[in-house]
């Protein structure tokens, strides 16, 4: 005779125990007035019998189908009322459970003590009260999304590591978790935060502390990262440019002194320099100090494609912006004890392309520079401007080439109701990891079954 298992809540298989059987039916039993109680013969026959049910199976039966097969026993018994008290004593039990559980995980946030939490996420800092208190919201609705609004079998392949559903803990809430900013549309044409209108900028320095601001809200309204292009900032240069110009001149009949062209154009370019350093150190200091509703630095990915520029003049603006980006960078930032440091935020994106991948080529000393940077800081990433154009192809049948997330995630090639594509002022929906290693084991080697097994999950996944 073959031992009985049976499959816990937690996935793991035990050997079949029919005292807890006898057990659970006593104390249901004990539970109704003693004239409708059953003896201890009769619940040691209703515990053989569902030990007989769970004999015939082919195979181990779960915690939830063995109660419901003594739910039918007592029913079969005649004993309605103890049939009655075990359902209540059963709901009571996983209520229980549900409720210990999250408060344990509350807890142990508090305490913090939660080592699953304090490393979910690099950009949290667990010891915040800010941080705390989204967690322990999360913790809520990771338990509401589990019981009450994702499918039982995703659930389940979710507890048993056969998939990952990312981010449980926003599911409940209305949110999208990363997006590709539309930064264009809300500096060119201004926009509201917090009530208040923002109108367009008058200068570059202006527009990156109005695009930090946009960046700090957007992160606190979702739950993953974000990514802007240097193109929508490119513009505001030369906006300060004319500003600028308009001020040495004033300044220099004021000063009733007399300049070339040659000399007047050198200061104006000198000012605009560093004009765009103070927007671009703006950038770089907000990104790394701000901290969002929910207590994390925002996951910020900054997107540098020359090709992306209108005219060429503006591409020479924001050859200007990118260069400054790669300096400050190249840097890095003082930590607590003055030493210069790596920044985790904002990533950068480069874009290698015709007009800077080769010795000779316009922008060859972005390139280098880029490479000099990606050697002592990590970043920036890099994007073949070739193989975008060649895999990212719209309904229309064109190549596109548009940054991805910080993850390296892109968005679905798409076109609008006016048949152009569309990718800023767009997100990403959710994310589903697939457990490739746990598919090849269950596939014992087999090619034909793990492909099975792969379709079967990717469907579960959808």
């Amino acid at each position: 005779m073959r031992q009985m298992k049976i499959i816990k809540r937690s996935g793991k298989e035990v050997p079949f125990d029919i005292t807890k059987i006898e057990g659970a039916i006593r104390k249901a039993s004990q539970a109704v007035d003693y004239k409708n109680a059953l003896s201890e013969g009769r619940i040691k026959l209703i515990a053989e019998e569902v030990a007989g049910v769970c004999e015939a199976r082919d195979r181990a039966m779960t915690v939830e189908e063995i109660q419901d097969v003594v739910e039918n026993k007592i029913m079969e018994m005649g004993s309605h009322e103890i049939a009655k008290k075990y359902i209540v004593y059963r709901y009571k039990r996983e209520l229980g459970r549900r409720i210990n559980s999250t408060d344990k995980q509350i807890l142990a946030l508090i305490e913090c003590n939660n080592e699953d939490v304090k490393q979910e996420n690099s950009n949290k800092n667990p010891r915040i009260n800010s941080v705390q208190r989204d967690y322990m919201a999360g913790e809520v609705s990771k338990d509401v999304a589990a019981r009450l609004l994702l499918p039982q079998e995703v659930v389940q392949a979710h507890k048993e590591g056969i998939i990952h559903f990312h981010d449980m803990d926003y599911y409940a809430q209305h949110m999208h978790n990363c997006d590709l900013v539309n930064l264009e549309d809300m500096l060119q044409n201004g926009t509201v935060i917090s009530g208040t209108m923002i109108e367009k900028p008058k200068s570059f320095s202006t527009a990156c502390n109005i695009a930090t601001q946009i960046i700090a809200q957007v992160a606190s309204n979702q739950y993953g990262g974000q990514s802007i292009s240097l193109t929508h900032l490119a513009p505001f240069v030369d906006i300060s440019r004319q500003a600028i110009a308009k001020d040495l001149k004033e300044e220099c009949d004021l000063a009733n002194v007399d300049i070339s062209d040659e000399d007047f154009s050198a200061i104006v370019e000198k000012r605009v320099r560093k004009e765009i350093q103070k927007g671009v150190q703006t950038i770089q200091y907000q990104v790394v100090t701000l901290m969002t509703t929910n207590g994390q630095a925002p996951f910020v990915t900054v997107f540098m494609y020359l090709g992306e520029a209108r005219s060429d003049a503006e591409r020479r603006d924001l050859a200007l912006v990118i260069e400054e980006v790669l300096n400050e960078r190249n840097l890095g930032v003082k930590n607590e004890q003055g030493v210069y440091v790596t920044p985790a935020f904002p990533k950068l994106i480069y874009v290698l392309e015709e007009q800077n991948v080769r010795e000779g080529t316009p922008y060859w000393y972005l390139t280098k520079l880029a490479a000099k940077c990606t050697a002592k800081r990590m970043v920036p990433d890099y994007i073949s401007e070739k193989k975008m154009l060649e895999y990212k192809v719209d309904k229309n049948g064109n190549g596109n080439v548009y940054t991805c997330m910080g993850c390296r995630s892109f968005l679905t090639p798409y076109d609008d109701e006016n048949g152009k594509p569309k990718y800023y002022g767009r997100f990403n929906l959710g994310v589903v990891t697939l457990n490739l290693v746990a598919i090849a084991v269950s596939a014992h080697g087999d090619m034909k079954k793990f492909l099975e097994i792969f379709g079967e999950r990717c469907v579960l996944c959808h």
